[in-house]
């Protein structure tokens, strides 16, 4: 057997044990932005009063709550210093006054394993919220 058969032997081996394994789900903690619209103004400093519109939603798309519903208004907290759930403050604080932004929220990145049943989130739930920066003081 010479070098090149080897080398075959060694490629078509990866290749077969690659496609016999079934896909694993990576399971990433934390938050993803996925910008929407891109703002022109600065981005919040951590401790800075911010104002936003916030849509949450579960994973199945169903919607859990929104401030642009009827009798709600824009919600206004001070980011970075846990008013709100963890993946609030780091998505929020690099987000830019008048961006508008997806942000995928991992369950440790929210509500954790006791969920919010109030609102039909169940224990290590990731949820999407859709966050529109108006304003930031």
């Amino acid at each position: 057997i010479i070098f090149s058969d080897i080398f075959q032997l060694i490629c078509c081996y990866c290749a077969f044990t690659r496609l016999s394994r079934s896909p694993t789900k990576i399971n990433q903690m934390g938050v993803q932005k996925d910008v929407l619209q891109k703002g022109s103004g600065p981005k919040p400093m951590k401790g800075q009063k911010i104002t936003v519109h916030c849509t949450g939603l579960l994973e199945s798309g169903k919607k859990f709550w929104s401030t642009k519903d009827p009798g709600q208004e824009p919600f206004s907290f001070q980011v970075g210093l846990g008013q709100v759930i963890r993946g609030w403050d780091e998505g929020c604080l690099g987000m830019q006054l008048g961006e508008k932004a997806r942000l995928t929220v991992t369950g440790d990145y929210a509500y954790g394993a006791k969920g919010f049943p109030a609102w039909g989130i169940g224990p290590n739930a990731t949820l999407i919220f859709e966050i529109e920066v108006l304003q930031i003081q």
